[in-house]
């Protein structure tokens, strides 16, 4: 069976991880997170206030299975930061409670200008549930 078969949801999700710097799939929205493990790691990025993206995985179950089956990696939330998989609520809160998590993610390390205020403010960078 080959991976590479035409899968809309995917491919889509394959997207948003390429084209955002740092993404957060969770239960919810970083406004309203559905779950504990979600709001967790959305309060650990804000800390930080590092801008990211977010994808509620709620909407459409094959948004989960899809990112499951790309990610290997069975729970929500998932972080993402330039492509690479960070990991889930525990791992992320390990790592901000250390400060790994500010260094992988680059927080306070650049004194450049964000793309708007939104991003200045931590905020998240809601992106459109297209999948």
């Amino acid at each position: 069976m080959s991976q590479q078969q035409e899968n809309p949801v995917r491919e889509a999700i394959s997207s948003a991880i390429a084209n955002n710097e740092v993404i957060l799939f969770m239960k919810g929205t970083p406004e309203a997170p559905a779950c504990g493990f979600s709001a967790r790691t959305v309060g650990a990025l804000q800390s930080l206030g590092v801008p990211f993206a977010a994808v509620d995985v709620l909407p459409d179950p094959r948004i989960r299975q899809e990112l499951t089956a790309l990610s290997r990696w069975p729970t929500i939330p998932q972080l993402f930061a330039r492509g690479e998989l960070i990991g889930g609520c525990d791992i992320v809160t390990e790592m901000c409670e250390t400060g790994e998590l500010a260094e992988v993610l680059g927080a306070g390390a650049s004194a450049e200008s964000p793309a708007s205020p939104a991003a200045a403010a931590g905020a998240p960078l809601q992106i459109e549930n297209r999948l």
